[in-house]
């Protein structure tokens, strides 16, 4: 059964957990009307259901291939992408001078959720093209930005992203492509990526590749590494493609899961590229991309939580299997019932904090306060490995509600777990999310966190009158988080770092038991789902928070030998 759109829960989240009225006030969003939410909404779920949720299950039997040096997609993905390209929404949030509709991220997020659940390996090419038109509007020349941007937000060319080389992934300071001044403005670089998703495709005219290299004078390191704009295909006199470009795509990998996204090994040899924002300083530039897609991907693991999640539920309804004393299927089964019930919790949670990210980078875009800019780093990590963990852990909980079934690859239930796995690797691990949050994003001496965590229980202490017993146990665990994080900032880094996964998984418990209570405040009929997460989901966080302060002593006191086996 190929999944529905939230839109309804996403308009109820925004109406009434982040505040979405506030972007609309502000002059630079305020043609953002309700109407105009609703009609983008509306007209994005019937793109996700009617034309790109259909071609998911072809993107998987039959992966993108490579043939004779051009990568086909798969099956349908062409009509599915000309779709999304033509309605204007990868543009979505780029700016009008270049053709975009400079709508607020937090309605590109809601789409990009909603093309995630419907087919995640067709979802990437947009999202790693609007990731590249925000990096270009914010750091290249005019005159790239006139040659590139349009084409972009059009969708006739697609954009890339090329950090991770055989021996540097995560450490991207050990990269080794290189980049020589050719004395006309343009530079010949030469090196291999690999990991590149939709390196190549014949959906687009042309691919233009933002590339991580080393110029000759480079320092060792992250901070002589620059980035480079390498197309395809060269444009000619007009801005259109020309000659074919000095790069190629050596092979395709095999991976587990998004079978219909190409993830490519790219070689590049002497390929003229122009220089994106000032020599030796590609990293800042590359890092505006990085964060897009970061909170991008989070949205991507809520998608998919949210199909598997629709497609578990369906499934227990019309299972039966053993008398129960509610429904006629499995979900009458109290195991069943309790599945299904915590996992539609941590999906109101998820969609919740990733728009609440989205909020925050729109609001430092249009007010320029540093608070806001502030709160949207903060989340972004947040937003990145919850709605990630989360679109992992209830796609494999959708096996399990199918039981055997789930196992045969023709129920479909399994490719959302398969799918699903790579998001809490790509864009960074979620375990790098999570040292980010404990490292840099507490570096203020936790200053943006502790604000947070006194707006929940503010909502708290508001909401004590009428919901006393579940405001109680989210203030309380408010307090928990504050008292652990003012703990946290006096241990060592690397004490601190041994605990950052745990530490940031009751960082989202906690604001996810704020978003469902603040919608059980606004609409009685949600208080039933707030009990689930909060009774049961939430207190998980005193167990997290106690290991995020444990430090990193007893890890390093397992003999190499015992790990090894």
């Amino acid at each position: 059964m190929p999944p529905r759109a939230p839109a309804a829960d996403q308009r109820f989240i925004l109406d009434h957990v982040v505040g979405f009225a506030e972007i609309a006030a502000t002059p630079r969003f305020a043609e953002a009307t309700p109407d105009t939410v609703t009609a983008i909404l509306t007209e994005a779920a019937r793109l996700s259901d009617d034309i790109v949720a259909p071609v998911n299950r072809d993107g998987d039997k039959h992966p993108a291939r490579l043939e004779n040096g051009i990568v086909r997609a798969s099956p349908g993905f062409d009509r599915a992408y000309r779709a999304i390209a033509d309605g204007g929404w990868i543009g979505a949030s780029a700016s009008p001078d270049h053709g975009g509709m400079g709508l607020p991220h937090t309605l590109a997020t809601c789409v990009n959720e909603m093309l995630s659940s419907a087919c995640l390996s067709l979802q990437l090419k947009p999202l790693l093209t609007q990731g590249q038109i925000e990096a270009l509007e914010h750091h290249a020349s005019d005159t790239l930005k006139a040659l590139c941007l349009p084409k972009l937000i059009s969708g006739e060319w697609s954009g890339t992203m090329n950090l991770t080389e055989p021996q540097a992934g995560s450490d991207v300071g050990a990269l080794k492509t290189r980049a020589e001044p050719l004395g006309d403005g343009t530079y010949a670089v030469t090196g291999q990526k690999i990991f590149i998703t939709w390196g190549d495709s014949d959906l687009v005219s042309n691919v233009c590749h933002l590339v991580l290299a080393r110029l000759p004078d480079g320092a060792p390191g992250t901070r002589g590494i620059s980035l480079f704009l390498v197309p395809k295909f060269l444009p000619d006199a007009a801005g259109n493609p020309g000659i074919a470009n000095s790069l190629k795509v050596v092979s395709l990998e095999h991976k587990l899961g998004i079978h219909g996204s190409p993830t490519c090994v790219m070689q590049f040899d002497g390929a003229t590229g122009w220089l994106v924002g000032p020599p030796h300083k590609g990293m800042a530039a590359m890092f505006t991309m990085m964060n897009n897609a970061r909170l991008g991907v989070g949205a991507q693991g809520v998608g998919v939580a949210e199909a598997a999640l629709q497609q578990a539920a369906a499934f227990a309804v019309d299972r039966v299997q053993g008398p129960t004393a509610a429904e006629p299927g499995i979900i009458g089964h109290a195991d069943v019932r309790r599945m299904l019930a915590e996992a539609r919790a941590q999906v109101f949670a998820a969609r919740a904090i990733a728009l609440a990210c989205a909020k925050a980078i729109d609001m430092a875009t249009a007010t320029g306060e540093a608070s806001w800019q502030a709160r949207a780093a903060l989340l972004t990590p947040i937003a990145k490995a919850f709605g990630t963990d989360t679109g992992i852990e209830v796609a494999d909980m959708g096996v399990q509600v199918h039981g055997g079934m789930g196992y045969i690859e023709e129920t479909g239930a399994a490719q959302y777990l398969r799918d699903a796995r790579i998001t809490a690797i790509y864009e960074g691990t979620n375990g790098i999310q999570a040292m980010d949050l404990v490292g840099r994003k507490l570096a203020d001496g936790g200053e943006a966190a502790f604000r947070l965590i006194g707006e929940v229980e503010a909502d708290a202490k508001a909401a004590r009158t009428t919901l006393p017993k579940l405001a109680i146990e989210v203030w309380q665990a408010a307090e928990t988080l504050r008292e652990a994080t003012e703990a946290l900032l006096a241990m060592s880094p690397n004490d601190r770092f041994a605990g950052a996964v745990p530490y940031l998984r009751a960082f989202a418990l906690v604001l996810g038991a704020d978003a469902h209570l603040k919608a059980a405040g606004a609409d009685p009929a949600r208080t039933p789902l707030a009990a689930v997460m909060i009774h049961r989901l939430l207190p998980m966080h005193a167990a997290l928070l106690d290991r995020a302060l444990t430090g990193a002593a007893d890890l390093y006191a397992v003999p190499l030998p015992d790990l090894l086996g």
